[in-house]
């Protein structure tokens, strides 16, 4: 945990179960508001032939739109939990490293 804390800047042990508990919620409430997206969109997992590369095709496709839910909601439960600044630094440090640096750029 101290090496954990030492990497992220934590100083708290409360401040880091915080940060495992946005973790924790946004991973499930992006799936969950991407949902009715998805649905909309047309994404089921029957619109796809039977064939040996239709799962990959269809869970490749829902993580991609799933991604930016997940981006956004890390970043408001952050702030919801008083922990933005951290959140903020791990999506700016995160996307940088995907080659979407440009993004943060004044």
């Amino acid at each position: 945990m101290q090496k954990l804390k030492e990497r992220w800047g934590v100083h708290t042990n409360f401040q880091l179960i915080i940060i495992f508990i946005v973790f924790a919620i946004t991973g499930s409430s992006s799936v969950y508001v991407a949902k009715p997206f998805l649905d909309v969109i047309g994404l089921e997992q029957d619109n796809f032939p039977d064939t040996w590369w239709s799962p990959i095709v269809y869970w490749t496709l829902r993580i991609l739109l799933i991604f930016p839910f997940y981006q956004v909601l890390l970043v408001a439960y952050g702030w919801l939990f008083g922990q933005f600044k951290f959140f903020w630094t791990f999506e700016k440090k995160m996307l940088k490293r995907m080659g979407l640096g440009f993004l943060f750029k004044g």
